[in-house]
């Protein structure tokens, strides 16, 4: 911003770890939305080692950051303990903005001072930014609504979240010892401790791997997610009626680990990939045990997929289908 420059500030957090190529992608994207009301200060919190990560921030005009913890969270509050700007947002380095990111949700906290944060769409894509999915979500909800549905598998995307600085200072910086989800547990201390709102508006297009690609990843992953889950659902059980409720939350908030374990399973085996199909297998199990053998027993697209990965032959027998 120059001496000048009377534009609204907003402080752009932006993780980053040995992509050059999609930082740039990512940066582009801020600096394109701007406007003669929006301008963005943005800080790239770097923990990895590639000198041409610091080139790449420096040609779109951003603060390069050399962090020297692992993981998103340590990049990210690097990046906000040194944000200066009114309203705060976010996008990892593989996603990319849209147009129409971040002024409507800076519109909605102008007009309405109780509101801290507010949520936007998102736009699932492959890898080279293809649209596989409409936005979403349609509405998340507001208030105890929302907790509910953060805490029964809508993972809201930071990439379209903006919150006014006062409150991020509030809910404090990311936990570090998450090595996944700990996006998910800082926007979960947000909506249980401010006002949340929702714009229906595409912000952002959600880079998403190609199924059945990052097993190990899934299963980092999921230890971290039964750990948000519960340090949150516990202290707001009551926003699930019972303990019922509270146990389809986490199964719903979890089903999506076990889902991809399945599916890579049932996809490896058909490809013929036994011992790939086995460690999916293995994966499911880990999630959900019981319903790992409910569906080796049960269900047919598991069931057979089990069956050419352990027996011998590699093939179902006659009859077992």
């Amino acid at each position: 911003m120059g001496v000048n420059d009377n534009r609204l500030l907003i402080s752009v957090i932006v993780p980053t770890c040995d992509r050059p190529a999609l930082l740039r992608e990512a940066l582009a994207s801020i600096r394109a939305i701007e406007t003669d009301r929006l301008a963005f200060e943005i800080l790239v919190g770097d923990n990895g080692t590639v000198p041409e990560t610091r080139i790449v921030a420096e040609t779109f005009g951003a603060s390069w950051i050399k962090v020297n913890r692992i993981g998103a969270g340590a990049a990210r509050n690097a990046a906000l303990r040194a944000a200066k700007g009114e309203f705060i947002a976010f996008l990892d380095d593989d996603d990319v903005w849209l147009k129409d990111n971040v002024a409507p949700q800076v519109a909605m906290m102008r007009r309405d001072a109780s509101i801290d944060a507010v949520f936007g769409q998102v736009i699932s894509t492959d890898q080279e930014l293809t649209p596989q999915t409409p936005p979403w979500p349609a509405n998340p909800g507001i208030g105890d609504g929302l907790v509910r549905a953060m805490l029964s598998s809508y993972y809201p995307q930071l990439g379209a979240t903006v919150v006014r600085a006062t409150a991020a200072r509030v809910v404090g910086l990311f936990d570090e010892t998450l090595l996944g989800d700990q996006d998910w547990d800082w926007q979960l201390r947000l909506a249980r401790r401010r006002r949340v709102g929702f714009t229906a508006t595409p912000g952002v297009l959600f880079r998403q791997r190609p199924p059945g690609s990052f097993d190990k990843l899934r299963l980092t992953r999921v230890g971290f997610a039964r750990k948000v889950f519960l340090r949150h659902a516990l202290p707001e059980w009551k926003v699930f009626g019972n303990p019922v409720g509270l146990a389809k939350s986490y199964s719903q908030t979890l089903r999506q680990y076990f889902d991809y374990f399945v599916e890579a399973a049932v996809s490896r085996a058909g490809r013929g990939e036994r011992a790939e199909a086995r460690s999916a297998l293995a994966g499911a199990f880990k999630v959900f045990p019981a319903r790992t053998v409910f569906h080796v027993v049960i269900r047919q697209r598991l069931r057979s997929a089990a069956l050419r990965t352990l027996l011998p032959s590699g093939k179902p027998q006659l009859g077992t289908l």
